[in-house]
């Protein structure tokens, strides 16, 4: 008897502005949520518009976040990415994390790819303390796991 083929990893990709605290902690609580549950979907994350101004690699909201979740990853040591049409053509789903923020760069970066990118509405910390944000991310996050595994289930 032969061996199905293995299922192969698709990937997720999520968007905002620094590439430093909201797409960041999508990604990794996207990663986490997607090992516990055995799931073949990896997330990556990048940057509209990356500036100088983010203190390290990732802000220490998210750590905070992610600390007090018991998630540890080393994807916390990257710095920030910007990010490239070959980025978007290796994601098989893309989410832009603030649509009135983030649909805008899409349009005047990538038009090809606005109408193909699934927009969130959350607040960055200007609007939003992380309290409310991040758990809103949480919730998100898991409610697209839901939507992505759903048609393997059903098959």
């Amino acid at each position: 008897m032969l061996n199905p083929p293995p299922r192969a990893t698709q990937q997720v990709l999520f968007l905002c502005s620094g590439n430093y605290y909201r797409s960041r902690f999508a990604e990794i609580y996207f990663n986490w949520q997607s090992e516990r549950r055995g799931l073949f979907w990896v997330a990556e994350s990048r940057g509209l518009a990356i500036n100088a101004w983010n203190h390290g690699p990732i802000s220490r909201h998210t750590l905070a976040r992610l600390r007090a979740r018991g998630i540890v990853s080393t994807s916390c040591e990257r710095s920030p990415v910007a990010l490239t049409a070959d980025d978007l053509k290796a994601a098989d789903h893309v989410v832009a994390v603030k649509e009135s923020e983030h649909r805008p760069l899409v349009d005047a970066n990538f038009p090809a790819w606005s109408s193909r990118v699934e927009y969130w509405h959350i607040d960055d910390l200007d609007c939003a303390q992380p309290n409310i944000a991040l758990p809103y991310i949480e919730r998100e996050v898991e409610r697209l796991i839901e939507r992505l595994v759903q048609p393997r289930m059903a098959a």
